[in-house]
């Protein structure tokens, strides 16, 4: 500990490091009870606390090896550390990167001033490239973690938490990959305040650390999952690991869903965007707090990157509401008939829809798909039992991997051919897209408003967070009726367009012939 502790007093990190704040976030405080800190590395100038320990350890490097140049693998934030550092230390850096690595860092990278490597598919590859060059080119390998000189300046985090905060904080959460961030922090807190918890965070999916302190010895798993690509590492480092076992005091693992849910409440605090990695110590720290009831506690969570894929944003609004327990999945059946639609809503009203998607089909019961906020697990209970008393069978989908990522995408079909039999001849479906205003209520006020004896035979809708809802309906409606839906066109004024012939409709929903 004394080594470490003397080497991060040492480290050089400010030539190009900054100080970051250590910032209240007062609405996670005031919604979980407790003193919540968040540590900024985010605000970095490459967005990353990975530049700290990159810069320490070649402002160490001699001048000779500074004039052959530097090599580093990495597919984010490392290789912009290294590059930056390069830069302010005028000397050749190399960097490769998986060839499946966003284009976004590969010019960040490049914009920097360092030549990019694109190899091999996974960080793996890159790795080995990478040290394979570094033999034939004698450049300078920068080991993204596990190096007493990068840990250190992971270390110099923790100096700052503690200048910056008053009392000890009962726990510092930590994100961990390889494990150069947590070693450095735990190991400078330990020495000064060793009652303060050190937490480590790791996704469900990219457990290295956890599965590896648990057995014992160092752990290589066979895949990871990429969600969280910051941290995704099959195998922690060998100082790294032997400085968790000695001062980190437990590991928390989340979800998807969970770091998600994260990124949305650092959002909502600060009005930054963390990438996956970046908000994983929130993660855990809120699920550390629901575990063991935590209240009244000072807590650290330290918010280490924001490179994110702009690409990605849609994909974690939406989950973030599933992270939090806050939105419920259903497949609710329904009889294929006249009112049932209706029916339906009225056992929904006072919910705030997220989704509904329905597609007439063959027999006499339906399958409806349903997105619905709710407060949060005891209410989605409430919920099921509420719909499954007033005779609506359902399924709850909320935790159904296929459906989130797949399904509710795929809700449709088309029209049978035996659905005109449900009305007269001379009837045929209209399609149509609608308008409104995007507030509570508005979509069960739209439903109420259909005549009840118009057999609905699409509905779709889906919540973008915008002001105004939209919604594709199709309608069952005969040729002697057409001015009763005109009128009701007319009379309930949101703007709407026909699409009745359009392609797409007529390819892929459009009523099968017999």
């Amino acid at each position: 500990m004394d080594d470490y502790l003397q080497r991060i007093l040492r480290a050089r990190v400010y030539d190009v490091a900054h100080e970051t704040p250590l910032e209240l976030a007062k609405n996670l405080s005031r919604r979980f009870q407790n003193k919540i800190w968040l540590k900024r590395e985010d605000l970095q100038p490459v967005f990353s606390f990975k530049l700290r320990g990159a810069y320490n350890r070649m402002s160490l490097l001699s001048q000779e090896e500074l004039q052959r140049g530097v090599i580093a693998s990495s597919a984010g934030n490392h290789a912009q550390g290294v590059a930056l550092s390069a830069s302010y230390l005028n000397c050749r850096a190399v960097i490769v990167m998986p060839i499946t690595t966003p284009e976004m860092k590969v010019r960040a990278v490049r914009a920097l001033g360092a030549e990019v490597a694109l190899h091999g598919e996974t960080y793996d590859e890159a790795y080995q490239e990478a040290m394979r060059r570094s033999e034939k080119d004698g450049l300078t390998f920068i080991h993204p973690f596990d190096d007493p000189e990068v840990i250190a300046g992971q270390g110099t985090i923790a100096l700052e938490i503690l200048r910056q905060i008053q009392d000890p904080p009962d726990a510092i959460y930590v994100a961990v990959g390889g494990g150069g961030l947590i070693g450095g922090i735990a190991t400078y807190v330990k020495s000064l305040w060793p009652q303060v918890e050190i937490i480590g965070v790791e996704p469900y999916d990219a457990a290295a650390m956890k599965l590896s302190l648990e057995a014992g010895e160092r752990i290589q798993l066979p895949n990871v999952g990429l969600f969280a690509d910051g941290v995704a590492v099959r195998q922690v480092g060998k100082l790294t690991f032997s400085l968790a076992q000695m001062h980190v005091d437990a590991m928390v693992t989340v979800s998807t869903d969970e770091i998600c849910a994260a990124i949305k409440d650092v959002f909502e605090d600060t009005r930054s965007i963390l990438e996956p990695a970046g908000a994983l110590a929130i993660a855990g720290m809120k699920a550390d707090i629901a575990k063991r009831d935590l209240q009244d506690r000072t807590l650290v969570a330290v918010a280490c990157g924001a490179n994110m894929n702009f690409e990605r944003l849609r994909f974690v609004a939406e989950r973030a509401e599933l992270g939090e327990e806050r939105e419920a999945i259903l497949a609710v059946e329904i009889p294929e008939q006249a009112g049932s639609l209706r029916k339906l809503c009225n056992v929904l009203a006072g919910k705030n829809l997220t989704e509904f998607s329905y597609r007439m089909a063959e027999g006499d019961r339906a399958q409806i798909f349903i997105g619905v906020q709710v407060l949060d697990l005891d209410d989605r209970t409430k919920l099921l039992t509420r719909l499954q008393s007033s005779g609506f069978a359902c399924l709850d989908l909320s935790n159904d991997e296929l459906t989130k990522g797949h399904l509710r995408h795929m809700v449709g079909g088309r029209l049978p051919a035996s659905a005109k039999t449900l009305c007269r001849d001379g009837c045929r479906e209209l399609l149509y897209r609608f308008e409104f205003p995007e507030r509570p209520g508005a979509l069960m006020t739209f439903v109420s408003a259909l005549h009840p004896e118009w057999s609905i035979s699409i509905f779709h809708y889906r919540n973008h967070g915008a002001d105004v809802g939209r919604i594709v309906v199709g309608v069952l409606v005969q040729d002697n009726e057409m001015d009763d839906w005109q009128r009701f066109l007319e009379d309930l004024g949101y703007p709407n367009w026909e699409e009745t012939n359009n392609p797409a409709y007529c390819l892929f929903l459009g009523a099968q012939t017999v």
